[in-house]
């Protein structure tokens, strides 16, 4: 099968892509396919060959990549590339998908996992893995999600919608309730989160957020320990616990040696892995998420689940929390990305129908 795996983009977890879409394109090369890696902002720019011949290179166009301890430089990525334009699409980036089977969304945060991409290729006719435009965008916001959490009933912090400029910032930094959670609705991999436990820390908080916009979910703190279950098909998968090495699991504890313990199975009671399984799935199903997703929680002292979100194209590098869940129920790596692969053109079939 030709297969664009297509990573990178113009999103803060762009880094995090970047090693995802090589591990899978690695995993999916060995496993017999014409798997091309494609930096969906770059694209094409440094290929010499043919576009015929594009599923023909015999390295699959891979590059040494690796995740940075700090998000990247979205402005000095821009100044890279060639074409100056604003289109967020690379050179070919769109007519090298259409030459495909499949493409494989390795994305993650605003740069594709809003539902955009998802858009351009069911207007092309291109299939591609996961859910549908309109799942990932519902679910990329945390505003819209938090929405489906109610409406379901699912245990969820306490919380609130706010947009605000920083003429606002004294009026919130006095009524907001502390401890709280603040949000930008759209981000992902922790950046743009702020833990304040004072007045001043939450006025800092909410000047920072400001750097990736102006809207954020302000949430109740629950104190507890830091779970995550992933959803495959139709059933849930083991759950992970992750242990940060810091006062909670930000960018770098995520993605650096030595930030976090992660723990596969999570040492938890069934009957909790189960109601944050059902939880999970009962998320998914609301926000009509296809093939799989990774719902995050907390659980307090008590031993109570807390939903907190759902991300439609979870981490899918060879370690990542997704791939390590699926390693318990008998799927390796590659069978895992070859599982994404075969369920995601059922998914796009059954759509057309």
């Amino acid at each position: 099968m030709k297969i664009v795996v297509l990573a990178g983009g113009l999103s803060t977890e762009r880094h995090v892509s970047l090693v995802s879409g090589s591990g899978i394109c690695k995993a999916l090369r060995e496993k017999g396919h014409q798997a091309i890696f494609v930096d969906m902002f770059m694209g094409l720019e440094s290929y010499t060959g043919s576009l015929e011949d594009i599923f023909d290179a015999p390295d699959g166009l891979l590059t040494e990549v690796r995740i940075e301890t700090t998000a990247p430089d979205l402005a000095a990525v821009r100044r890279s590339r060639k074409d100056q334009s604003a289109s967020v699409l690379g050179k070919d980036v769109l007519t090298v998908c259409a030459m495909a089977d499949m493409v494989f969304l390795a994305l993650h945060g605003a740069c594709g996992e809003d539902g955009r991409i998802q858009a351009a290729l069911d207007l092309l006719g291109v299939p591609y893995t996961g859910s549908g435009y309109l799942g990932a965008a519902m679910a990329m916001d945390k505003s819209v999600t938090k929405r489906f959490l109610d409406s379901e009933g699912i245990r969820t912090p306490r919380w609130q919608d706010v947009r605000y400029t920083r003429e606002d910032i004294p009026r919130l930094t006095d009524t907001l309730p502390l401890p709280c959670a603040v949000k930008i609705v759209n981000g992902g991999s922790s950046i743009g989160v702020y833990l304040p436990e004072t007045r001043d820390e939450l006025r800092t908080a909410l000047e920072e957020v400001l750097r990736y916009g102006n809207h954020v979910v302000v949430e109740e703190k629950i104190r507890g320990r830091e779970l995550t279950v992933g959803v495959l098909g139709d059933s849930y998968l083991p759950a992970v616990e992750i242990i940060p090495n810091a006062d909670y699991f930000n960018y770098e504890t995520k993605y650096q040696k030595g930030g976090a313990r992660e723990v596969c199975p999570a040492p938890i009671t069934d009957a909790e892995w189960r109601e944050m399984g059902e939880m999970a799935l009962k998320l998914h199903r609301a926000l009509g998420l296809g093939v799989y997703s990774r719902t995050d929680f907390l659980l307090d002292d008590s031993g109570t689940p807390w939903c907190l979100e759902v991300n439609t194209l979870p981490g899918m590098t060879p370690t990542s929390l997704v791939p390590q869940e699926a390693a318990q129920v008998g799927l390796d790596y590659g069978a895992l990305c070859e599982r994404i692969v075969t369920d995601s053109l059922a998914a796009r079939k059954a759509e057309r129908v």
